[in-house]
């Protein structure tokens, strides 16, 4: 694993168990898959920006459970569950959605449908 990404755990040590078992999925069911270490976040690429791993703060910090973080995704529609936090739609028809993750469990299928159908929708965009 890069040393950027254990640096980006560095205050959230917790975390790197959830973005290990993350990145191992994203790797296995969606190819030519690069990651990028930022400052505050870590983004997942294809051709473009799919995904991204944060900290963001989604709820209140008094809500967010310890460890955690912050699964962000766009998609062409709003997807409605009880487990997405925050959904945007920053441009007609681009939906981003944020989902906090607390354990191994929740990097199920559900949340990488999601992503792969994110990944797909980064694919057809003009910009």
């Amino acid at each position: 694993m890069d040393t950027n990404i254990f640096l980006f755990f560095e205050k959230h040590q917790g975390a790197l168990l959830l973005y290990e078992k993350l990145e191992e999925a994203l790797q296995r069911e969606i190819d030519n898959v690069t990651v990028k270490v930022q400052k505050t976040q870590i983004t997942f690429y294809k051709k473009r920006l799919f995904a991204c791993v944060s900290f963001a703060r989604v709820r209140k910090a008094a809500q967010l459970p310890d460890p955690y973080m912050v699964v962000t995704f766009g998609l062409e529609h709003r997807e409605e569950s009880p487990r997405i936090d925050i959904a945007t739609e920053p441009y007609p028809n681009r939906w981003t959605h944020h989902v906090v993750i607390h354990e191994k469990e929740e990097i199920d299928e559900e949340l990488m449908g999601w992503i792969k159908e994110a990944a797909v929708f980064a694919e057809t965009k003009k910009r």
